[in-house]
Order: C-alpha cells, then structure tokens, then sequence
C-alpha cells in the first residue's frame, strides 16, 4: 500500500518540479536567473522541512496524519497555480511545499518502521519503494509534457491537483495498516496526545504565510537557508561527538562523511530541472525520428532507468553478497559519484560535435548524460534512505533522516547556483553560450569524479566504522 500511495503522492510533485522553470520564464515573465533562482529555492524549502517533517512526525502528529495533512494543502497549493496569477503561484508553491516538505518523510518512516534494524530486506524494500516514486515521476512528466507542447499549464497543475487528492484516498481508505509503530506520540494519551496534535496542526498552518513571504524575497532567503543547512550540520557534529555509545557514535561519524559525498552528487543531480533544463530547450536539438520532445519528457529518461534499475539492482545486490563478494555503502557512494562525473563530461562532448550552422547538440548526448545519473541515483538514493535505520540509533532516526533530506534542499540551492551562471541569450541562439555550457559542465564534471575517488579511497575506514570490525 506504501508502494501504491508513493506513486500517486508523487504526481503533483513532477509536475511542478518539471514545469515551474518553464512556467516561470514563459507565462511569468522571470528571467532565466531568476528561474533558476526560484528552483533552487523550491527544492531547499521541500527538501529542508524533510528534516522538521521528520521531527514532528511521530512526536507532535502521527506519520499518517502529518502525511495526509501534507497532502491536503498540495491539493490546495496546485489548485492555487492552476490559477494563473503571480500571487497564486507564490501562494500555491508556499502552500504545497509546506505539504510536501513535511509529509515525505513520513511515507520513509512508516516503510522502516516495518524493519528491525539488521533486517537485509530493508534495502530491497526502499528501492522497490524508489521505483514507486519513478512510477508517479514517470506519469507526471509524461502528462504535464504532453500538455506542455501547447503550454496549457492551466490543465498541467489541474492533474496534479486530482493526483495528490488520489494519494489523500488511498491514505484514508488504508488508515489502520499505517499505523505508527512504537513511536513517542503513540505512547501518549488523553490531553497530552491532543496537545501535541494541536502544536502540529499549528505548525502546518503557520508554515505557509511564512514561505509565502520568503519566497517573494528569494536572494535573502537562498543566503539565510544556506545558514540554517550550516548550524544543521555543526549540531550533528556536536550531537555525534557527544554521544555516549562508541559503536554508535562510530556509524554517526560515518553517517556524516557519506552526507558531504552525497552533497557534491545531488548539487549537480538537482540541476535537471532548472540549468540542464534550460540548456536542453536552447542548445539541444529537441526531436528524436521527426518527433517533437518536451522538455518534460526528458526527465523520463531518468524514470524509466529508475524503475527497471531498482528491482534489477536489489536482486543483483543480494546475488553478489551470497556470494561473498563486498557490495558495501561507501563503494556505492564512490561508484555514484564517478557516474555523475561521466554524466556531466557527456555534455561538453555533445557540444563539441554539435551541428557547426546551429550550435544545437545531437539528443543521443544529453540521453547518455541522463542514464549514467540514473544509474548513479540508484546507488546512493534509496541506499542513502536504507541506510539511515542501520547508521542512526533509534532516537535520532527521525531526525537523521530529515538531515539527509536537507542535504538535498542544500544542494538544490548550489543547483540554482551553478544554473544562473549561463545567462540566457536575446536572441536565444546556442552558438552564444554553448562555450559557457562546455566549461561549467567540464568543471562540474571534474569536481564530481574527485570527489568519487577520494570516497574510494576512505572505503576501508568507512567499513571500520560503520561494521566495528576490520575491512
């Protein structure tokens, strides 16, 4: 039931994730940096109250009422875009990130719930559940692009409004399976559980004037962000360093070398909707055999390796450990890394041979730039979720796993960065900025591959932290 409410919960979220740059500089009139800067911002706020979702969930609301609540005001969010004015869209996206910021956690944390600690199944479990969420991504980006070619966003965020409502029904219909599993709020009763649920009822409805004034105040709040993802970071440090129980505090001290690896992965991962977005609708040439691709459907490029990738992997993974061989998460990390690096050394290739008259690349490189991050996603996301019930004691996992959801938000506004460094040209042409292009990419690349090597080369540490033994 988990799988099947993921797919729809997903729905609204690639739409908007899909189409807001193209919405914001086609019917809205922003600039391209402008953009970029308000995708940013959209992937902090949704990522970044990961961590608050997780610690209310569970604590002030059960993870079903928080999920739903969540739900509740994305249907309110879209509808409000689907509106078509500036202040429906600030309000819209403040209402629905508010929902989806603190309700994607809870669908992980009822899934672990489901696990004991050293359970194998877990993994399997999240990357089954990943391909859920790529199922929904896959219908999104599908539909909202078949729309896009007309620019009809009126009807594109209609659909996402019916698909989060759909989320809301199945929740409703399956109340009783998902059902908290020994959490502190399940343990309270009488006035002090309805309490906590009027404090996370609160919480819910305040959030959204609040992000509706941030973000009509996007450089301010990119910077103030980035400050709020630093204190973050030394409070787990500190929170790591005092912690009294020495294997645990070991897997803590792992837990956050492989979130600095992550951060470089997803820094250049967010940029798919917002800079390689715009540089795919400007520099590529969009037409596979005479037919027309929207820049939507591209994502699905992404979907599709996801989907059949996820199983195939999991399978694959439990065949190569009964065999012995060392399958571990700092080896993912590293290996997710390279293949990011490859990804982004794709693109400055494609311009290289790009159509000498048009400046356009050929569709083949940016598709094989979209596979190798695929399958990078793969090794480190759901194994990134997986690995939270195995590094985080109990009492932190709520918390570390909003962390680990942050580091996203985070890398998203390094996203927005890296994509308003090309500006958009007046006369739109590729042979303007496809320079620019091969550089950024080039050095995003480099950056990338670095970092994988020296992930590998902490590997034998890592595994002594995380399994207490020798590697």
């Amino acid at each position: 039931m988990l799988f099947m409410i993921q797919v729809f919960a997903t729905l609204g979220f690639a739409v908007l994730q899909s189409t807001l740059v193209l919405y914001a500089t086609r019917r809205m009139g922003f600039s391209s940096e402008g953009a970029a800067l308000m995708m940013g911002l959209f992937g902090a706020f949704n990522y970044g109250l990961h961590l608050f979702g997780g610690y209310l969930g569970g604590r002030f609301l059960s993870n079903r009422n928080l999920f739903v609540g969540g739900m509740a005001l994305q249907v309110l969010g879209c509808g409000a875009i689907a509106g078509g004015s500036l202040t429906g869209l600030y309000w819209g996206l403040a209402l629905f990130l508010t929902g989806s910021g603190l309700n994607v956690t809870c669908i992980n944390m009822m899934l672990t719930q489901r696990f004991a600690p050293e359970d194998e199944r877990r993994e399997a479990a999240f990357l089954w559940n990943y391909a859920g969420m790529n199922v929904g991504f896959f219908i999104g980006f599908t539909v909202a692009g078949h729309y896009q070619l007309d620019e009809l966003y009126h009807t594109i965020f209609w659909f996402a409004t019916l698909g989060n409502a759909m989320a809301i029904a199945l929740a409703l219909l399956f109340w009783r399976t998902l059902a908290d599993r020994d959490t502190p709020l399940s343990q309270r009763r009488g006035t002090a559980f309805w309490g906590r649920f009027g404090v996370g009822v609160a919480v819910l409805i305040g959030l959204v004037p609040l992000l509706a004034w941030l973000l009509q105040h996007p450089s301010d709040t990119a910077i103030g962000m980035k400050a709020l993802c630093a204190a973050v970071g030394v409070a787990l440090l500190v929170m790591t360093l005092r912690h009294p129980v020495p294997a645990e505090k070991r897997r803590m001290q792992a837990y956050l070398v492989l979130t600095l690896g992550s951060l470089v992965f997803w820094s250049l991962y967010q940029m798919a909707p917002s800079g390689l977005q715009m540089y795919a609708v400007g520099n590529v040439w969009m037409n596979v055999g005479g037919v027309p691709v929207a820049p939507q459907w591209v994502q699905n490029i992404n979907t599709v390796v996801i989907v059949i990738g996820g199983p195939w992997l999991a399978a694959l993974f439990a065949r190569w450990r009964a065999r012995g061989w060392p399958v571990d998460i700092p080896m993912q990390f590293s290996a997710s890394l390279v293949l990011m690096g490859l990804g982004f050394l794709a693109l400055p290739l494609g311009i290289h041979f790009a159509d000498p008259a048009t400046g356009r690349a050929d569709f083949s490189w940016l598709f094989l730039s979209y596979v190798l991050q695929s399958v990078g996603e793969l090794l480190i996301s759901p194994v990134g979720y997986a690995m939270i019930g195995r590094l985080a004691p109990k009492q932190y996992q709520g918390v570390m796993m909003g962390s680990w959801m942050l580091v996203t938000g985070l890398a998203s506004l390094f996203a927005g960065d890296f994509s308003g460094v090309v500006a958009q040209p007046v006369d739109g042409s590729p042979l303007s900025t496809n320079a620019a292009y091969a550089t950024l990419f080039t050095q995003l690349a480099v950056g990338s591959l670095v970092t994988g090597a020296v992930m590998f080369g902490l590997r034998p540490w890592l595994r002594r932290l995380i399994d207490g033994g020798s590697a």
